[in-house]
């Protein structure tokens, strides 16, 4: 089972795969049965986190492949994440072992800080007062967590470190106190939130940039309003000028957007259960957006967040909340 997707040199001396599985929140077999689609596929990047509950369901699928012989471990770049109620050093270890086990591996490929705040410790879901605010730990340290995540290295838990949700400032005070500096940012870039300016920080930095939510994840709508948040949510799929580009080439639209982030070098985690769109999403790297049709997208200036955490009630008075 071989794949095509061209890899992107991280600053370690490893590689990420530039197109990834984007993972989720939803019923055990649902995240299985899009995983192994996505294998088959040829996907090998696949993004997890504890805050998604799915880290079993991809272990268990991950399993089969290895043992069957199908995939070595080699093969396969796995992503996961210190969720912000371990943002802190004592933390570290135990919930990076934690996400090993439930992932059935040695290691992982990248293990992110998820978010430059934090929460108290639990288990499960957040802490909420009685007021359904989320309860914050205003004490973050990031320093001191990098150097925990630094550590993971040393001990073989990790190939490499990096940082999600953070921003510049947030970025530069880990630069400035590291020894392993962060291989990789994830954050939300799609053509509605371009990030420019973040994107072209990295980029000085040789921080590899990773866009989760690259088509502007519509879906998270429906998750908002189970918490009782009610936004609209422009599709960016069906920006008229992306339509009009994936005609002229023949593509889709998901296809164009997806393409022109990798071509402004940034790796993609789009998300998906549906088969046919799981392989067109791979399915990039027969044809080149022009330069000409690269400036117009990156002209386009709607600067729409869509996950902004505000499902997380009360995050925003966090010292560290990264807008």
């Amino acid at each position: 089972m071989s794949s095509s997707v061209p890899k992107i040199p991280l600053s370690n001396g490893g590689e990420i795969p530039s197109v990834g599985l984007g993972t989720w929140r939803a019923p055990d077999n649902e995240v299985e049965a899009a995983l192994e689609t996505a294998l088959k596929s040829g996907y090998r990047h696949i993004d997890a986190a504890p805050v998604y509950f799915n880290e079993p369901a991809i272990g268990r699928t991950l399993k089969r492949f290895l043992d069957s012989g199908e995939l070595k471990r080699e093969d396969l770049f796995i992503c996961t994440k210190l969720p912000p109620q371990a943002n802190r050093a004592s933390c570290v270890e135990k919930f990076l072992r934690n996400s090993l086990e439930s992932l059935q591996l040695d290691y992982v490929d990248l293990y992110l800080i998820h978010t430059p705040f934090s929460v108290p410790e639990t288990d499960g879901d957040l802490l909420r007062d009685d007021n359904g605010d989320v309860i914050l730990d205003m004490e973050t340290n990031h320093v001191a967590t990098w150097k925990r995540m630094e550590d993971m290295v040393a001990m073989g838990l990790t190939k490499a470190i990096g940082i999600s949700n953070f921003n510049e400032t947030q970025i530069q005070r880990l630069l400035d106190n590291c020894t392993i500096k962060p291989v990789c940012l994830q954050i939300e870039v799609h053509l509605y939130l371009q990030q420019h300016n973040l994107v072209e920080f990295c980029k000085k930095n040789n921080i590899v940039v990773t866009a989760y939510s690259p088509l502007g994840s519509r879906g998270i709508a429906e998750f908002n309003k189970s918490v009782g948040i009610v936004r609209d949510i422009p599709d960016v799929i069906e920006n008229p000028v992306v339509v009009k580009m994936a005609s002229k080439y023949g593509k889709t639209s998901p296809q164009i957007l997806l393409k022109y982030s990798i071509q402004r070098g940034l790796v993609v985690i789009p998300k998906s259960t549906n088969a046919a769109r799981l392989k067109q999403n791979i399915d990039l790297f027969d044809f080149t957006l022009s330069d000409e049709d690269m400036k117009v997208l990156a002209d386009i200036k709607e600067n729409v967040r869509v996950c902004d955490f505000s499902f997380f009630k009360g995050m925003n008075k966090h010292p560290e909340f990264p807008w």
